[in-house]
């Protein structure tokens, strides 16, 4: 488990992380959201020990991970797969960071094997793609086979069946009951993969909440419909104060009322619906929504 507590990072009059709590529990894979400049990597660094906090404290099992020797033992992570030396050849990085932590010899050549690097291992990581460096750097999150897993941006440069591979680790590492805190800025993939959610803006909480609670409190919803009168219903909507818009495919997209008023409104005019399909919010949409007063850069905006 990951407890932060009151935590607060400032360089000079900047403050990237402000007073930030939560709890990262294990059996979950938690995805950790937030708009660019959010501080959700100098977060991770301080669960790291990596950074130091200007105050308030990080701890993993009820202790800050500096206590502990054979780090890589108590927390694997992925923070930046590039940050290696490019000489050395993937098995060799791994067995140096093995010895290191009293890491059995033979579990290198198990986790090489498990994200596909095993005839690629004696290649230097220089000539490595991305999406090579990035199974790497889950190799080495999972060489101590810890109880606590953390990845930043862990999906860049991996193509699809790399996606939904790293997709079925997470899921199979929660499973087992460890605590697994993915940090990405690809939605759809947050969407399919996290139960829970961290949201942060501005170095504050948003929100600490499973994924379905999170989507549902954005007010943007949506109905679907379709009929056989579709400028009779887009008038009696409109009069009613929803805004439609319509589809190439015949459909109505209507915001602002539910399905049951719609439901009434096509009643009372006599209007025959072939469809009627709420539609919730996307966790992308949500996320927009919910973190629109914490961006920090906005595109085509001078702030």
């Amino acid at each position: 488990m990951i407890e932060v507590n009151e935590l607060t990072k400032r360089y000079g009059r900047t403050t990237a992380v402000d007073s930030l709590t939560f709890t990262v529990r294990p059996g979950h894979v938690t995805g950790f959201l937030g708009p660019n400049g959010a501080g959700k990597s100098t977060t991770l660094r301080m669960v790291l020990g990596l950074n130091d906090p200007t105050s308030g404290t990080t701890t993993v099992d009820g202790r800050p991970l500096r206590d502990r020797s054979r780090g890589l033992r108590h927390v694997g992570a992925l923070l930046d797969a590039s940050d290696v030396h490019g000489g050395r050849s993937g098995r060799a990085h791994l067995h140096a960071l093995a010895r290191s932590n009293a890491i059995p010899r033979s579990r290198v050549e198990e986790v090489l094997h498990e994200v596909g690097l095993a005839d690629a291992a004696g290649r230097r990581i220089g000539g490595y793609s991305l999406g090579m460096k990035q199974r790497l750097g889950i190799a080495t999150a999972l060489l101590g086979d810890p109880p606590v897993l953390l990845f930043d941006e862990p999906l860049n440069g991996l193509d699809p069946e790399g996606v939904l591979w790293v997709r079925g680790i997470f899921r199979r590492l929660a499973a087992e009951g460890r605590t697994v805190f993915v940090s990405s800025h690809l939605m759809s993939e947050m969407e399919n993969t996290a139960d829970q959610l961290i949201v942060i803006g501005r170095g504050k909480l948003i929100a600490a909440e499973s994924v379905a609670e999170f989507a549902a409190r954005a007010t943007r919803v949506s109905v679907t419909v379709r009929t056989s009168e579709p400028a009779t219903l887009t008038g009696a909507l409109t009069a009613a104060g929803a805004v439609v818009h319509p589809g190439d495919d015949g459909t109505l997209t209507v915001t602002g009322t539910d399905a049951a008023r719609i439901g009434e409104l096509a009643l009372e005019h006599r209007i025959l619906l072939k469809e009627l399909t709420p539609r919730t919010a996307s966790l992308e949409e949500a996320f927009m929504e919910l973190t629109a007063d914490s961006v920090e850069y906005l595109a085509g905006e001078h702030r």
